[in-house]
C-alpha cells in the first residue's frame, strides 16, 4: 500500500465518480481504477460498491475512509515538518540565559521568534554564566545569553548589551540626595557585589573600574542572584552596584541612582560553540537581527 493507494481512494470516496475523481489527480481513469483495485487486494476487502452508473461506500470503506485520511494528515504534516527543518523553521532550541536579561532581551527574542517562526520551540534555561559554558560545551545547550568577558575556551561570543552602572539603596538612605554617586562616595558603605563565580568578567571589571576611579569598597556580601541583593537592600542590610536594566524592577523601599564610572559599562553576550544545524542558524540570524551592533 502506498500513499497513492490512499489518496486515490480518498478522492473517489468524496466524489464517488471515478471521472471526476481522476480529473482532481490529474490521471487517467483506468490508472485510477487500477490504484483503487490493488488497495483492495492489498486489503483483502472491498472498499467501493460501482457500476456503471454509481459509486458508493460499503460499510468497511466508509470505516476506512477516515483511516485513510488521518494517515495523509500525518504524511502530510511529517513533509512539512521535515521541510521546515531542512529550512531551519522548525525545531528546537535551548537557550541559556542570566536572570538580569528578562527585563529587555527576552521578550524580545521569545516575541519575534514566536511570530516568525511558530515552529520553532525555544527552551529557556535560567543559571549562571559558567554554567552555560559548561552546559554548551556539553551539548546541553545551543546557546547562552550571559555576562561578558567569559574567560573560557571553546565558546564563541558576541556582544548584545551594554549597561551602565547603578546603585540600589534603601528609600531613606543619605545618598539618594545625589542625582549621581562618585565612586569616592561609596567608601564606608556596606556594599552587596555579584559573586565572581558567576561572572568573573563582570566582576573583576567592576572593581577594576572602581578602583581605577579612586574607590575602595567595603563589601559586606556577594550574592549569585541580583535579585536577591535588591531584597537584602530593601532589608536596609547595605547598598547595590548592579547593571541598569538588572535594576528596571525594584522591590518595595529601594531606589536607585546611576553610578559614574565614566566609560565602564557592563556586557551581556550571546555565546555558543557551533551554528551546525539550521535551526540554530535561524535564531542566530534573528538575534544578529535585533541585537547586535
Amino acid at each position: 500500500m502506498e500513499l497513492k493507494h490512499l489518496r486515490a481512494f480518498v478522492t473517489v470516496a468524496e466524489e464517488l465518480h471515478f471521472g471526476r475523481a481522476a480529473q482532481r489527480l490529474a490521471i487517467v481513469q483506468p490508472a485510477l481504477s487500477m490504484q483503487i483495485k490493488a488497495l483492495e487486494e492489498w486489503l483483502g476487502v472491498r472498499l467501493l460498491d460501482r457500476n456503471r452508473h454509481s459509486v458508493t461506500l460499503t460499510d468497511v470503506g466508509g470505516l476506512f475512509l477516515e483511516e485513510a485520511r488521518a494517515t495523509l494528515r500525518q504524511a502530510q504534516r511529517s513533509a512539512d515538518v521535515s521541510r521546515g527543518l531542512g529550512r531551519g523553521e522548525t525545531g528546537r532550541i535551548r537557550l541559556g540565559f542570566v536572570s538580569s536579561v528578562l527585563p529587555e532581551l527576552l521578550p524580545t527574542l521569545i516575541r519575534h521568534a514566536h511570530q516568525r517562526y511558530p515552529g520553532i520551540r525555544l527552551e529557556l534555561k535560567d543559571m549562571p554564566g559558567p554554567d552555560q559554558v559548561q552546559a554548551l560545551k556539553e551539548g546541553q545547550l545551543d546557546f547562552g545569553l550571559m555576562r561578558l568577558p567569559a574567560p573560557h575556551s571553546g565558546v564563541q561570543t558576541q556582544v548584545v548589551l551594554h549597561e551602565s552602572i547603578i546603585v540600589a539603596l534603601p528609600a531613606d538612605h543619605p545618598l539618594t540626595a545625589h542625582s549621581t554617586i562618585e565612586v569616592t562616595e561609596l567608601a564606608q558603605q556596606p556594599v552587596l557585589v555579584l559573586a565572581r563565580r558567576y561572572a568573573a568578567g563582570f566582576h573583576d571589571g567592576l572593581l577594576r573600574a572602581i578602583s581605577e576611579h579612586g574607590g575602595k569598597l567595603d563589601i559586606a556580601d556577594e550574592l549569585g542572584e541580583f535579585t536577591t541583593m535588591l531584597a537584602l537592600v530593601s532589608a536596609g542590610l547595605g547598598i547595590g552596584l548592579l547593571p541598569q536594566h538588572a535594576g528596571r524592577a525594584l522591590p518595595p523601599n529601594v531606589v536607585s541612582r546611576p553610578l559614574n564610572l565614566g566609560d565602564f559599562r557592563a556586557v551581556t553576550g550571546l555565546v555558543w560553540t557551533s551554528l551546525d544545524t539550521a535551526v540554530k542558524t535561524t535564531i542566530f540570524n534573528l538575534m544578529r537581527e535585533l541585537f547586535f551592533n
